[in-house]
């Protein structure tokens, strides 16, 4: 595809999101305000006070265009003002009760009008929508911060993604064939079906509503809890959420009363093992096998409580 048709094709895009998002339409979700009204009003909502000047070089308004809102959201009781005593020329913004009733109404509106949009995909697709529209954040604005994670329990359907996300991630970086898959289905599959919240878990790692990572605790017997599965997708590396998931599990067999931790690796994956050795795991056994195609070095690793 020539730069010509790149930029045909981004062109189309736009057309469509404009259209999906109902841009064009002078009464923006079926209120009084238009697109550009609604922006406004959102970001002095989301600040305690803002200042004119920052509002209109965030947002790329033409100061008088800004200034014309603002008056009339001040005549219809929206917001109030008062001397920004940092640069006399400007103003504090903020939303009155009325402006925030409006606020959080055009929030919910918002929510409701994507959430009936994501109804009609497929189990899975709302997340390759949200992961489309983070690779463009990322690529046309580097400098965004990143959405911060959260780690959570696991709910319906993850469990079926963490085995996904491993055949996929150790298939591409590693060469592994499908029966590594098969093993983690199987441990997954174990988990699910034996599973006793009183001395097991699982974390998932989650950012902006997709998930990025997981980590098992399962009980192994004799006080011996086993961690499984632990895995952080490429895009969320670098974010220390393997050892926040390492420290979930150590913090939790703890607190069940195991008297140990003990986990299989290979040496391959330097990142988790060093994950470990901060952890204070120390290895207590090794052994070549080739479970998964390519000849590898197993070890077991193991922590006391």
């Amino acid at each position: 595809m020539d730069d010509s048709a790149l930029i045909e094709a981004a062109r189309d895009f736009n057309r469509f999101y404009t259209n999906f998002l109902g841009i064009l339409n002078k009464a923006y979700l079926d209120t009084p305000f238009t697109l550009t009204d609604a922006r406004v009003l959102f970001e002095i909502g989301s600040h305690a006070s803002v200042s004119a000047v920052a509002l209109a070089g965030d947002l790329q308004l033409d100061p008088a265009y800004l200034s014309r809102i603002l008056k009339r959201f001040r005549t219809e009781g929206l917001i109030e003002t008062k001397p920004d005593p940092a640069d006399l020329r400007s103003q504090l913004i903020s939303v009155t009760d009325t402006g925030h009733e409006q606020f959080q109404e055009l929030g919910r509106r918002s929510k409701a009008k994507i959430a009936e949009r994501f109804e009609d995909l497929a189990i899975g697709e709302p997340q390759r929508v949200v992961g489309a529209m983070k690779t463009i954040r990322a690529l046309l604005d580097p400098g965004a911060a990143p959405s911060p994670a959260i780690i959570r329990a696991h709910r319906a359907g993850d469990i079926g993604w963490i085995v996904e996300s491993h055949a996929k991630a150790y298939t591409q970086e590693y060469g592994w064939d499908m029966r590594f898959e098969g093993l983690v289905a199987t441990v997954a599959g174990q988990f699910l079906t034996n599973f006793d919240p009183a001395l097991e878990y699982c974390w998932i790692a989650e950012r902006s509503g997709i998930n990025v990572g997981s980590v098992l605790i399962t009980n192994g017997g004799n006080g011996i809890a086993k961690l499984r599965l632990l895995f952080v997708d490429r895009s969320a590396r670098g974010l220390g959420l393997g050892r926040t998931l390492v420290d979930e599990c150590i913090r939790f067999s703890g607190a069940r009363g195991y008297r140990q931790i003990s986990l299989w690796t290979n040496d391959i994956l330097h990142t988790a093992r060093t994950i470990y050795v901060k952890a204070g795991f120390r290895l207590v056994a090794e052994e070549k096998h080739s479970m998964f195609g390519p000849q590898l070095n197993g070890q077991t690793w193991v922590l006391d409580l």
